[in-house]
């Protein structure tokens, strides 16, 4: 029997057959997760390398990662494995201690023990995780797993380099396997993945897992995305392919894709602030970009993010700004006026910002500078994902691209302003 077979019964069947329990069975199927588990979130049957579980927002794809993980640590078959997210801070916020985690889903008297300074997960049997992030790489060289889960694939910055880490560890047992929990994002090591025979891929949505999530989010979100690009993918687990209308495809970026940026002469932080501020604020648009001696640019960094006060989103492309060591802001006033130099002043009295406006479409503006790629004279360090998805499906009438039309102040400010700069040694 399964929770589905329950929620066909009438109520009264339902309610006789709860109270028919004793107090340890009513235990035992509030702990059985394959009573409870969708179809999509349990492993597959047959002959697999990776478990590719796609999933919109909220799904429960982590839930599927974690139970498989415990899983396998139960029957004995993983006692070695590697957790792998998009940061360290997302291992432990997300697939170790969050309400899905591993320690969260654990059954009493038998909760895995997070050493913080080893950075590994022990459990009780002896079974131990390993914690890595995809921005470094090289951490995955030269450690060994019998299995491994992954979050958030397509998100991982140096995803090719973290991936092929990976799979050069996962060897020892006699079937060493994966499990890869991500919303969908047509990046080349996920499509290669898909295609893979010895991959096995379920799919969920968001809708599959209503049950478990609140009202408000569905008011606010679902309504707002549902049946838009973004939506089918960040919503319907859809893997989305470039608008044809966009003025970059993925192909592109990829050309140009490095690890490390070279030397730099100069590098500016672009800042599109959003328009109001608080809960119901656009995205405050940072991107930092560098150009090198080679006369080419670099696009560093994206940490644009939505929903913050005036002195927040100020404080953040501080950071930024400091963390890159630039040498200038440049942010777009026609919202904002002096208010919006006012504000980054409170937190960076010094720095050199420079306000601009824009007196053309942003079609027009960012036509100049999709050029520049085309001409191969752009290169993303790593991977830069959700600035890439605005890149390639953002067309006049859609929502404002915050995130783009940073990247297009930096980069024409940079490479359009006619300005030069001497080169410098970086912290790099």
């Amino acid at each position: 029997m399964r929770a589905g077979f329950l929620a066909s019964l009438a109520a009264e069947a339902r309610e006789e057959f709860l109270k028919s329990l004793t107090p340890r069975e009513a235990r035992l199927l509030h702990a059985d997760w394959r009573f409870w588990a969708r179809d999509d979130q349990l492993a597959p049957e047959g002959e697999w390398t990776t478990w590719l579980v796609l999933g919109g927002r909220g799904a429960g794809k982590t839930r599927a990662g974690a139970e498989w993980v415990q899983g396998e640590v139960d029957a004995g078959r993983a006692g070695r494995i590697a957790l792998v997210g998009e940061t360290l801070g997302d291992v432990r916020e997300v697939m170790i201690d969050g309400p899905s985690g591993l320690r969260s889903i654990a059954r009493e008297g038998e909760r895995p023990r997070y050493e913080v300074s080893r950075r590994r997960l022990l459990w009780p049997n002896g079974a131990v995780a390993h914690v890595f992030s995809a921005g470094e790489p090289e951490s995955l060289r030269g450690p060994q797993f019998d299995a491994a889960w992954g979050d958030e694939l397509a998100k991982w910055r140096y995803a090719e380099a973290a991936w092929d880490m990976l799979q050069f560890g996962l060897r020892l047992g006699e079937n060493p396997r994966q499990v890869m929990t991500t919303t969908p994002r047509p990046v080349p090591v996920l499509k290669r993945l898909i295609a893979d025979r010895r991959t096995a891929v379920t799919r969920a949505s968001t809708h599959a897992n209503r049950a478990n999530l609140a009202d408000g989010f569905f008011r606010a979100v679902i309504s707002r995305y549902e049946g838009t690009r973004l939506g089918r993918q960040e919503l319907d687990a859809e893997l989305i392919e470039d608008n044809p209308d966009a003025l970059w495809n993925r192909e592109l970026i990829e050309r140009g894709r490095i690890e490390r940026a070279p030397l730099l002469v100069r590098v500016v932080v672009g800042v599109d602030p959003p328009a109001t501020g608080g809960a119901k604020s656009d995205e405050c648009g940072i991107v930092c970009a560098g150009i090198g001696e080679d006369g080419q640019a670099y696009v560093l960094d994206d940490r644009s993010l939505g929903r913050l006060s005036p002195l927040a989103w100020a404080k953040r492309v501080a950071g930024c700004y400091r963390a890159h060591e630039a040498d200038r802001i440049v942010a777009e006033a026609n919202m904002g006026g002096e208010m919006v130099e006012s504000v980054m002043r409170q937190e960076m009295p010094d720095a050199p910002i420079r306000l601009v406006r824009a007196t053309r479409g942003k079609r027009v503006r960012a036509e100049p500078i999709a050029a520049l790629y085309e001409r191969g004279l752009v290169h993303h360090v790593g991977g830069l994902a959700k600035l890439e998805d605005q890149m390639c499906d953002w067309t006049p009438g859609a929502k404002s691209p915050d995130r783009l039309d940073a990247l297009v102040w930096a980069l024409t400010e940079l490479m359009l302003s006619g300005e030069a700069g001497e080169p410098r040694m970086r912290r790099l």
